[in-house]
């Protein structure tokens, strides 16, 4: 309830850029075997650890972030995020 609490605290306009986000909160049985929950598993390590430390060699999240979209739509990789979300 905690993390459904929070979603929709931030979908509330709650959030850094003060704007509601219309976005329904999904939850799907890992049993379901669905393709995005793998591809969701898949980048989501690299990503955190990409995040977490910097300085440490990531070839994945390397990979990955090429496919970062930031403000609006893919910019060249220079390693600064803008701060509001990692949207791939």
């Amino acid at each position: 309830m905690e993390l459904e609490r929070e979603f929709r605290r931030i979908c509330n306009s709650e959030n850094s850029a003060q704007y509601g986000l219309a976005f329904e909160m999904v939850f799907a049985d890992k049993k379901a075997n669905l393709a995005g929950l793998q591809l969701a598993d898949l980048v989501a390590r690299p990503i955190g650890l990409g995040y977490l430390r910097p300085a440490q060699e990531n070839k994945a999240f390397e990979l990955l972030q090429r496919r970062f979209f930031r403000h609006g739509g893919k910019m060249p990789v220079d390693g600064v995020f803008d701060g509001a979300a990692l949207m791939i």
